[in-house]
């Protein structure tokens, strides 16, 4: 698989959803990869990228970003409150708001900095223990609460159980977005993102198909 295919089959997708071309982004998730295999992606001219931990991205991106322009950096891992300054300096979305605490310091932070990156929640479609995310029932109450601070609430994202149909998920979450008026729906991995597609996702999140097996 490589970015090129990866791409073709975003746009046949796109198609058979009769969505417009290009109206699905991208993430190429770059974390536990090898520093050439990204700048191999960049080369290629792909610009958006994700990255699960703060702590790795401040480790590889300012250097990225110093010899590529234009990075369209996603945080799509769970974000503590204590870095979630690091975090507004690092990335553009960051897709794992998930708990009134990390609200309210994004929304101090933005307020003070006068800006603030693109926010999607995190929806805890599976209900799983383990997993972050406000649950399916609490979803329309947290997402007003967020829009009551001001926050850019671009839309919602969720991670399907890995034993359950995706698109059971990806439609419960398209259904929670729609009934709040957020068109972004982060959704869909190297597996699944065609259905996702299918189902409306907006960003679709790609890391083994693009670059091959984390080291």
């Amino acid at each position: 698989m490589s970015l090129e295919d990866i791409r073709n089959r975003i746009r046949k997708a796109e198609e058979n959803a009769g969505r417009a071309s290009g109206s699905v982004t991208l993430i190429a998730v770059s974390k536990q990869q090898p520093d050439e295999r990204v700048a191999a992606v960049l080369e290629a001219g792909h610009r958006c990228f994700g990255e699960n931990r703060v702590q790795e991205a401040a480790g590889k991106w300012p250097d990225f970003r110093e010899r590529f322009q234009d990075i369209d950096l996603h945080l799509i891992g769970p974000l503590q409150t204590n870095k979630a300054r690091q975090a507004f300096d690092l990335f553009q979305s960051i897709h794992s708001v998930d708990r009134p605490k990390l609200a309210k310091t994004i929304a101090r932070l933005a307020q003070e900095e006068g800006s603030c990156p693109e926010l999607f929640i995190q929806v805890n479609t599976g209900e799983e223990d383990q997993k972050a995310g406000v649950l399916p029932a609490d979803a329309d109450d947290f997402i007003n609460d967020c829009k009551g601070m001001d926050l850019p609430v671009r839309g919602l994202m969720c991670i399907p159980p890995v034993e359950e149909e995706p698109s059971l998920h990806f439609a419960l979450l398209a259904k929670i977005a729609k009934r709040n008026g957020l068109n972004g729906l982060s959704m869909g991995m190297s597996g699944d993102f065609e259905a996702a597609i299918a189902l409306g996702a907006t960003h679709v999140r790609v890391g083994s198909a693009i670059f091959g097996a984390r080291n």
